[in-house]
């Protein structure tokens, strides 16, 4: 058996890292992986294309219904969905209790102690947004997380997101095996897109693995909870994700320490690209509005 490959998608909240990340999953089990997600957002939602349901009960839920996590079994956590992926969701705290670093941590060692990750292909964490605090960089802290890639767009929280997640991967990179795997663009049709993509992986020292074009596709197979490739197998965006997850799998080994850029650096390539005003563009703009109301 091949060794096991454990990745991770991370990226700004509402980007569209669980629908980019099912939609690869289920393209890569349909070349022949078997894969294990693990859901690491207390939203509970990383796996509800896979199953075509609702968001399952987490694992912290349920541990707290029964007691312990020492009161679980296997498989009142793990269901399986399209094409026998096994989905577990990690679940979190109560909003403003607590760390859900702690709900991932413990699903993770409860995972590992219990036979889930035996005889699986790719693991895959899909992560909350951008927040690279301890409980959400618990993956790559605890070095579980091997692959990182990062969904972004070219919108400029997006690309601040990117960079940010690259400085968490820098953190650990030297005392782990945690590597970024490459940047993956879900497009939001932004001006220059695909260069400011290209670009931004360049600064970072990695390259983009793939740009998704946007397609109301997609939409329609979340509103009857399935991903493309089991609601429209034969369509163009379909055949996206499969490349996407062609690209991924023959990405092994290839991953690289990041090299985020400063805060400065990452204006100034916004600038460059037309994407954010110079400070003296922008109090001119504002002397414009001010000059044009004064003349109103």
């Amino acid at each position: 058996m091949s060794e096991l490959r454990q990745i991770a998608f991370y990226g700004k909240g509402g980007i569209g890292k669980s629908t980019t990340s099912q939609n690869t999953l289920a393209a890569l089990v349909e070349m022949g992986q078997k894969i294990l997600i693990v859901g690491c957002d207390p939203k509970a939602d990383s796996t509800r294309l896979i199953l075509n349901s609702k968001a399952q009960d987490t694992a912290l839920h349920l541990a707290a219904e029964m007691g312990s996590v020492e009161d679980l079994e296997l498989e009142d956590v793990l269901k399986v969905g399209f094409k026998d992926i096994k989905c577990v969701e990690s679940g979190g705290p109560e909003p403003g209790v607590g760390c859900a670093g702690r709900g991932v941590i413990t699903s993770i060692n409860f995972l590992e102690e219990n036979g889930a990750y035996d005889d699986v292909d790719y693991v895959s964490y899909d992560v909350l947004g951008d927040v690279v605090c301890g409980g959400f960089a618990m993956p790559i802290r605890e070095n579980k997380a091997q692959e990182i890639y990062i969904v972004m767009s070219g919108e400029m929280m997006a690309l601040y997101a990117a960079n940010n997640i690259a400085k968490g991967i820098l953190k650990y990179a030297n005392s782990g095996g945690v590597r970024l795997g490459g940047l993956i663009c879900n497009e939001r049709q932004t001006d220059k897109e695909l260069e400011l993509a290209e670009a931004m992986a360049a600064k970072l020292g990695s390259k983009l693995i793939h740009f998704v074009p946007r397609d109301n596709i997609v939409q329609h197979a979340e509103l009857r909870r399935q991903t493309v490739l089991q609601y429209a197998p034969e369509s163009q965006q379909a055949a996206e994700y499969r490349e996407l997850a062609r690209k991924i799998h023959e990405n092994s080994g290839k991953g690289v320490i990041p090299t985020p850029v400063t805060m400065d650096e990452l204006e100034e390539m916004l600038m460059e690209f037309g994407i954010m005003q110079s400070e003296e563009e922008r109090l001119a703009a504002i002397a414009a509005t001010d000059g044009q109301a004064a003349a109103s």
